[in-house]
């Protein structure tokens, strides 16, 4: 299996912190976002990985592969994606944003599907530290009987339609790449660049295709702003046992 990490944006709502170094390089806990995303992978049982890069390229170098999304200014979240190289491989793909617990690697290499994505139980715990009123974030989220998605992404003032919050792992099976290829490449140019993962993943559900389903209980963050790192360094301060410590 190899991983992509999909870190060629800039993260403008980091303001300030990502001004002359990408969204991934911003420490957490004494650590960049990208070294806690390296080690899970590793651990978790993945050695071959890139980083596509895009804003501030050259900083990101390392132990990995890189691709450069050379347009990243002008293009979103699957487009980054699809500058890698398809593989006869099964692929793991993870937001650079993020950080989790190698376990949830090895759910989602053991896990059984063309598409299939991680999701958090658990999420209101998180959310609640993130904002003052979690649903002025957080998205539906609903899945049948079988675990398979079948509603994610939109606004939502009722708790009964979140069952979950998706947290930026995903793995293609060859079939999953070359499905989700086949209808990213059925959109105009224009809708192609604007196309993130959340309406990617809406897209395949209107086209038929299943996307399963691997909920998980906390282990893992999103930092979609510095004062969610923040916030979550001062949880961790004050409660050691916080459920979504992600180095455990």
């Amino acid at each position: 299996m190899r991983a992509l990490i999909l870190a060629a944006g800039r993260g403008s709502r980091m303001g300030e912190n990502t001004a002359r170094k990408p969204k991934c390089l911003n420490e957490i806990m004494g650590r960049p976002l990208l070294h806690w995303q390296l080690d899970a992978l590793k651990t978790g049982g993945i050695r071959d990985i890139t980083v596509v890069r895009g804003y501030r390229f050259e900083m990101l170098q390392g132990d990995f592969s890189t691709v450069n999304n050379d347009r990243w200014s002008e293009t979103n979240m699957v487009g980054s994606l699809f500058c890698a190289p398809s593989s006869d491989d099964d692929t793991l793909i993870s937001y650079s944003d993020i950080a989790y617990r190698n376990e949830h690697i090895k759910q989602l290499m053991e896990a059984n599907g063309d598409i299939i994505i991680t999701a958090d139980k658990a999420w209101h715990t998180l959310w609640s530290v993130r904002f003052e009123d979690p649903l002025d974030d957080a998205e539906t989220f609903k899945t049948d009987k079988d675990n398979n998605l079948i509603a994610i992404g939109n606004k939502t003032d009722d708790l009964a339609d979140i069952e979950a919050q998706y947290m930026g792992l995903i793995k293609l099976s060859q079939k999953g790449w070359d499905n989700l290829k086949g209808v990213y490449d059925t959109f105009s140019a224009e809708k192609q660049d604007k196309m993130d993962m959340t309406s990617m993943l809406n897209e395949m559900l209107v086209r038929g295709h299943k996307i399963h389903v691997e909920y998980i209980d906390g282990g893992w963050c999103e930092a979609d702003s510095y004062e969610d790192i923040l916030a979550y360094e001062a949880e961790i301060e004050k409660n050691p046992n916080w459920s979504h410590d992600w180095r455990k």
